[in-house]
């Protein structure tokens, strides 16, 4: 088995070998996917296949990075890992150079504004990123306790969510495309509850889906391009509407949106794709979503397409 090498965060910044093993069952939810094995921020992407841990851009190949994983995550430029052990490691370039961000984490939601992580005893703490779209990305070494007894996260373009234990949906950001979902469209300076009921949270350019515990997937904030379906369509909502039934897991990319349904179909609707879900794709076990492409596990197999385009099989992962 490979070796991931992850540098401690600390004054002495010194170097430690970690052997990661692979752990390929569900945990929480994902902010930009439906499994801790898939991650995708617009161009960015990673994948867990059996112990193996990818990365690549675009259409590029997948790379070979690490050996096993827990969850993968990705950011602007950011690349994350979480190993079986609880550490959460980041690097930007070189795996070998990773920099260990923190111990006792179950589960993490990435994004261009920041970072969450929830720890072993459901505490949420956010540290901030730093950078432009066209330099690098800085993490803040300082991050802050957001609240307790938290199941999922996510961190957006515009406005962060999370969600309790109890399924309660808390929001603080921007308000302007309605991404609050309570009909308003002014901001807070405190999280705000918004939902009930919710058990997944997927959030990207200037809007939200969530997903009930019914099965059902509601959404809020703007809605040109049709990543909510028919609600709101051509401008925003300000309040939050269903969308589609039957989920099991959701996903949603800055223009377009996909769920999983309980027989492992999956249905994605948007930007090319149009107001009406499509089925996609069967025997799905994982999806995520960028900002113009989908990537998916399903038979054994990694897949990838754009927005209205039929499914490519990239690699097995078996």
């Amino acid at each position: 088995m490979q070796n991931l090498y992850l540098k401690r965060v600390s004054r002495g910044a010194a170097i430690c070998a970690l052997v990661v093993n692979v752990f390929c069952g569900q945990l929480s939810a994902y902010a930009d996917s439906s499994s801790p094995r898939l991650a995708a921020y617009y161009d960015l992407y990673m994948a867990i296949c059996e112990d193996r841990v990818y990365e690549w851009r675009d259409d590029d190949m997948p790379q070979q990075v690490a050996t096993g994983a827990l969850q993968v995550g990705v950011g602007k430029s950011m690349r994350y890992l979480l190993t079986h052990k609880g550490e959460l490691a980041a690097w930007e370039d070189d795996p070998t150079q990773a920099d260990r961000i923190m111990n006792d984490v179950i589960s993490f939601h990435a994004g261009h504004s920041g970072l969450f992580v929830v720890r072993e005893d459901h505490s949420l703490w956010y540290f901030k990123t730093s950078g432009t779209w066209g330099f690098g990305e800085d993490i803040d070494n300082e991050p802050v306790l957001v609240t307790a007894d938290v199941l999922a996260a996510s961190i957006g373009d515009s406005a962060n969510y999370y969600v309790t234990t109890r399924g309660r949906l808390f929001v603080k950001g921007r308000a302007h495309r309605g991404q609050y979902g309570d009909g308003k469209l002014s901001s807070s300076s405190e999280f705000v509850h918004t939902a009930s009921d919710v058990i997944q949270v997927s959030s990207h350019t200037g809007h939200a889906l969530i997903l009930k515990k019914n099965g059902e997937v509601w959404g809020t904030g703007g809605n040109i391009y049709g990543p909510l379906s028919h609600h709101g369509y051509g401008d925003k909502a300000v309040s939050w509407g269903k969308v589609f039934e039957g989920a099991s897991r959701i996903a949603s990319g800055s223009s377009h949106s996909v769920a999983i349904r309980n027989d492992g179909s999956l249905w994605s609707w948007g930007r090319n794709l149009g107001l009406e879900p499509k089925l996609i794709l069967e025997k799905v076990d994982a999806v995520a979503t960028s900002s113009s492409s989908t990537i998916a596990l399903s038979e054994g197999a990694l897949w990838q397409w754009d927005r209205g385009k039929k499914p490519i099989r990239v690699m097995a992962c078996e």
